[in-house]
């Protein structure tokens, strides 16, 4: 299924795919994707992040260390960036420590223990809205990787005055530079950031409106990932909207 043009909807309609977007990602990391000693939880507050985060988070009851650290992931379903890099056309790297004389975060942790490893973020419109909506999920991403939190961000909504490069563009440019141009043929952007330590990495795939989406690497630990099947899930979330409206993204009028 292709990849619909959602500035044919409402900012509404968008919401609702969203959410069952999110759902079906979630499922799908659960049903197998995922190591043994992760989970995933859909609409989950987590750091600066708001309810439309998925997280993912170790169990210490199974298998995590007395400290709280992930256990090693070797041979337990995950893949090494070493032997098996994302296919994605853009990568590069950054050290952090600029960017933390910029960051002023308040971190909230959960006492239950459980360690917030990272986020998955479906891109709304209301993240493009305004100068202070962007600014905001800006810095919470780059505060995200600065915790030491993998992303895996996609962004299905066009670029605009403010984030000509997309939202990776803006990313980037906070936490690193504002070298990233994303193709004109390509404007739609899926990024997963491997947060390090002791460098941030990201791995771009840029898309647009009539492609098929791609797995997409979601990071576990440091050079350690787990593809993320976005086309199958697209096409689950994507059978929930109500036909009205599938039709009027499918070429149709309202």
């Amino acid at each position: 299924m292709p990849i619909h043009d959602w500035t044919r909807v409402t900012a509404g309609i968008f919401h609702h795919f969203h959410h069952r977007w999110i759902s079906a990602i979630s499922d799908a990391l659960n049903d197998g994707r995922l190591p043994p000693d992760y989970y995933a939880l859909a609409e989950q507050i987590a750091g600066d992040f708001g309810p439309d985060v998925l997280a993912l988070q170790v169990q210490p009851s199974e298998g995590g260390s007395s400290n709280g650290e992930p256990p090693a992931l070797d041979g337990q379903g995950t893949s090494a960036v070493a032997t098996a890099p994302p296919r994605v056309r853009f990568t590069a790297t950054t050290e952090m420590e600029q960017y933390v004389q910029k960051q002023n975060t308040i971190v909230v942790r959960h006492s239950s223990g459980d360690r917030v490893v990272a986020l998955v973020e479906v891109v709304s419109p209301g993240n493009k809205a305004s100068r202070h909506a962007i600014r905001s999920f800006v810095e919470k991403a780059g505060g995200a990787l600065f915790r030491g939190y993998h992303l895996l961000i996609l962004d299905l909504q066009p670029p605009g005055p403010r984030d000509p490069q997309g939202i990776h563009g803006a990313i980037w440019g906070e936490i690193a530079d504002d070298s990233y141009r994303h193709p004109t043929d390509k404007p739609l952007t899926l990024a997963s950031y491997d947060a390090g330590p002791p460098k941030t990495v990201y791995y771009v795939e840029p898309v647009a409106v009539g492609d098929a989406l791609p797995e997409m690497p979601l990071f576990l630990r440091p050079g350690r990932y787990v593809n993320v099947p976005l086309e199958a899930t697209y096409q689950a979330a994507f059978q929930h909207v109500p036909l009205r409206w599938r039709r009027v993204l499918e070429g149709g009028t309202p």
